[in-house]
């Protein structure tokens, strides 16, 4: 599966090159990782070693063929209570 996965602030080159299979760009002051992530322990992996790393999370997307997989509804429910 292809993932987005987006990381309060921009990370410089050393951080960069922990994320060896992710591609990164900078959007406003966030840095987006992208790339294919073979199965759940591989995104797991990645998540942990952003964690390790004492980066912010700010969200995870699963690409569909077709682009990004919208997030679930619930989710927007969630965030309007």
């Amino acid at each position: 599966m292809r993932y987005q996965i987006r990381v309060r602030g921009r990370l410089g080159r050393t951080m960069r090159a922990a994320f060896p299979a992710l591609d990164a760009q900078v959007h406003d002051e966030d840095t987006v990782l992208t790339g294919v992530l073979t199965d759940q322990a591989a995104l797991y992996g990645a998540l942990a070693q952003m964690e390790a790393l004492g980066l912010e999370l700010l969200e995870v997307r699963r690409e569909s063929p077709g682009g990004v997989t919208p997030p679930h509804p619930a989710a927007n429910d969630a965030e309007a209570s």
